[in-house]
């Protein structure tokens, strides 16, 4: 029985700057740190990749989580930060946000890059969508009626 989304994984080149982003300016919470070096077998086999090297790191947001990976081997292709969400593969990952017009301020003070300012799609939803420093889209959604099927419910 599938009970829900437990996380999403993310591989960057840095890992540092991906934390500087997702745990000290998103404010996401560490839960834990680890890695594997080359010739763990059942790192291997779990990827599926021959001879791999890796730290990854959790973090939590409410009930979500984020995992950060920063291979070391295989040597990882770069990604296209500039991907269009309309590409296949992972499009986005949304921030449940209590105030929306707060946080883009803050986070385009910070340097994030966004599409568009806040946008009313509903009386019900306000949404924007902006980049990690890594190109991947992060959106920021304010769910104005808590009574909304998508609120989010933390308990």
């Amino acid at each position: 029985m599938i009970r829900g989304i437990h996380h999403t994984a993310i591989s960057t080149p840095d890992i540092e700057r991906a934390l500087a982003f997702y745990r000290d300016l998103l404010g996401l919470r560490v839960v834990f740190d680890f890695g594997w070096p080359a010739g763990t077998e059942v790192a291997d086999r779990i990827t599926g990749l021959h001879n791999s090297a890796a730290r990854a790191v959790m973090l939590r947001a409410g009930n979500a989580l984020i995992e950060l990976f920063q291979y070391e081997s295989p040597l990882p292709k770069p990604g296209d930060p500039r991907r269009p969400v309309a590409d296949h593969g992972i499009t986005h990952i949304c921030l449940d946000v209590t105030d929306l017009d707060a946080e883009y301020v803050r986070l385009k003070a910070a340097g994030m890059t966004f599409h568009c300012p806040p946008q009313s799609i509903s009386t019900d939803l306000r949404t924007t969508y902006g980049r990690d420093p890594d190109g991947n889209v992060i959106e920021l959604q304010e769910v104005l009626n808590t009574e909304s099927p998508i609120a989010l419910r933390l308990s």
